[in-house]
C-alpha cells in the first residue's frame, strides 16, 4: 500500500512542481501540534519533493495545541496552522489571538470533509477521539465485558486503571473532557461542572496508576493495568507493533483477540484537526498564492491518504479514507460522539461548552494539584465544601 501511495504522491508532486515553482524560494512557516519528529520529517521531505519549502518545529521545541498557538502568536510569522481542534480553531476563527488572523480560503476538496469545517476559513484533516480500552484476557477482566453509563464509572469498576500524570496536553485534556461530560452544570461556580464532578475526577487520579509513560497504551500492553485510555490515531499501528515492547502484548486490530473498547453509553469525545491559512503582512501576493497552494496540496485526498497510511490516522476527507483502504468506518470511529450533544440548560454543544470553560478547568486542576506523578506524595484531598471557586477558576498568581 505504501508503494502505491508513493507512486500517487510522485504524480501529485510533479503537478505541484509545474504549477508552483515560480515561488519555490519562499519558506512557508507552519505551526502545528501534530509535530512528532516523524511527522515533521515526513512533511518537510514530501513538501520539498512537491516544490514547497517549509519550516515546521517538532515537539522538542513546543508540544501541545496551546503551545503551538502561543508560539504562532508570539512569532507573528505564521503562514499555515494545522492540527489543534474545534475548540482552539473556534478561538482562532473568532479572532481571540492578537497576531493571528485566519484568511478567507476554500480549497477544491472543501466538500469532501463533511461537517468538519469552518466554512471559508479552516477545513478538517484528521478525525480523532479518546478511547477507553481494557484487556479481557487473564491480565484483565478474564472475559468480563465492561459496560459503563459514563466515563467516570471507571472509579467503581473494581479493576486497575492507568491515568495521566499531568494536566496539560491535548490528549490529557480530552480525557478530562470525557470524564467531566456527565457533570455539566451551567449554574455551578466551579467552571460549569458540579462539585461532584470534581470529586469524581479526583478519585480517578487518586485510584489510578501513573506508570511514567507518556500515554496509556504501553501500560495496558505490558499488563500493568487492566483498563487504560488512548487516542484513536496510532492505536492500530501500536497494536501491530505491540510484541516489540511486551511479553504479553495486545493482539488483533480490527478484530481484537485479547482487548476491547469499554462500552460507554455517553459515547466519547471527538475532535478533528484542521488546516487554515494565516494572514501575513510580510508576504507578497505571489507568496500568498504559494502558501494557499501548499494548503491545497496537503489537504488533498492523495496526500491525506498517504499521511493516514504512514501515521495510522483516519482522514476527514472521504476520498482519502477510501484511497487509504477504509471500506467501512473502523470500530474506533463508530462510537457515539458526545462532543456534539447539546448541554442541558444551554444552547451550546458540549464541544462549545468545553471551549467556554476549558481555561477554568485547567486553572482548577492546576490550583488544586490534580495529576500528581507519584501517589506516595499525593496532595491532601481538598475540603470540597469550603472552596473558593472564584479564585480557583483563575490562573495562579
Amino acid at each position: 500500500m505504501k508503494k502505491l501511495f508513493a507512486m500517487v504522491l510522485a504524480t501529485v508532486m510533479v503537478l505541484s512542481l509545474c504549477a508552483f515553482a515560480s515561488a519555490d524560494d519562499y519558506t512557508i512557516r507552519i505551526y502545528s501540534n501534530s509535530n512528532s519528529s516523524e511527522r515533521v520529517t515526513w512533511l518537510i521531505e514530501h513538501a520539498k519533493e512537491a516544490g514547497f519549502n517549509i519550516s515546521l518545529d517538532d515537539s522538542t521545541v513546543y508540544k501541545g495545541d496551546a503551545s503551538a498557538v502561543q508560539a504562532a502568536n508570539e512569532g507573528k510569522d505564521a503562514d499555515i496552522i494545522f492540527g489543534l481542534n474545534e475548540v482552539r480553531w473556534s478561538q482562532l476563527v473568532g479572532g481571540e489571538y492578537e497576531n493571528l488572523t485566519v484568511m478567507d480560503w476554500t480549497p477544491s476538496w472543501a466538500d469532501k470533509v463533511g461537517d468538519f469545517k469552518f466554512d471559508g476559513k479552516a477545513y478538517g484533516l484528521v478525525i480523532q477521539n479518546i478511547l477507553m480500552l481494557y484487556r479481557n484476557d487473564e491480565l484483565g477482566t478474564e472475559g468480563e465485558v465492561l459496560h459503563f453509563d459514563h466515563w467516570a464509572d471507571i472509579i467503581n469498576s473494581g479493576y486497575t486503571w492507568y491515568r495521566q500524570g499531568k494536566v496539560s496536553g491535548t490528549t490529557n485534556m480530552n480525557i478530562n473532557n470525557a470524564m467531566l461530560y456527565a457533570f455539566t452544570d451551567p449554574e455551578s461556580p466551579a467552571g460549569g461542572i458540579s462539585v461532584e464532578g470534581w470529586k469524581t475526577l479526583w478519585a480517578y487520579c487518586a485510584g489510578g496508576n501513573f506508570t511514567g509513560d507518556s500515554y496509556g497504551f504501553d501500560p495496558l500492553n505490558r499488563g500493568d493495568v487492566q483498563i487504560s485510555t488512548f487516542y484513536s490515531s496510532s492505536l492500530y499501528g501500536n497494536i501491530d507493533a505491540a510484541a516489540d515492547s511486551s511479553a504479553n502484548p495486545l493482539k488483533g486490530t480490527l478484530e481484537p483477540e485479547n482487548w476491547a473498547l469499554v462500552e460507554i453509553d455517553d459515547g466519547t469525545y471527538y475532535i478533528a484537526e484542521y488546516l487554515g491559512v494565516m494572514e501575513n503582512a510580510n508576504r507578497t501576493e505571489e507568496q500568498t498564492e504559494t502558501v494557499k497552494a501548499f494548503a491545497e496540496w496537503f489537504g488533498s485526498a492523495e496526500v491525506q491518504a498517504a499521511w493516514s497510511e504512514e501515521f495510522d490516522s483516519y482522514p476527514c476527507n472521504e476520498e482519502a479514507a477510501t484511497m487509504a483502504g477504509f471500506e467501512t468506518v473502523p470500530p474506533i470511529y463508530a462510537i457515539k460522539n458526545c462532543s456534539l450533544n447539546t448541554v442541558p440548560g444551554t444552547e451550546m454543544t458540549y464541544a462549545e461548552y468545553v471551549g467556554a470553560h476549558s481555561s477554568e478547568w485547567t486553572n482548577i486542576m492546576t490550583n488544586l494539584g490534580f495529576y500528581w506523578p507519584d501517589n506516595a506524595t499525593a496532595p491532601t484531598e481538598p475540603d470540597w465544601d469550603n472552596l473558593d471557586w472564584a479564585t480557583l477558576t483563575q490562573a495562579a498568581q
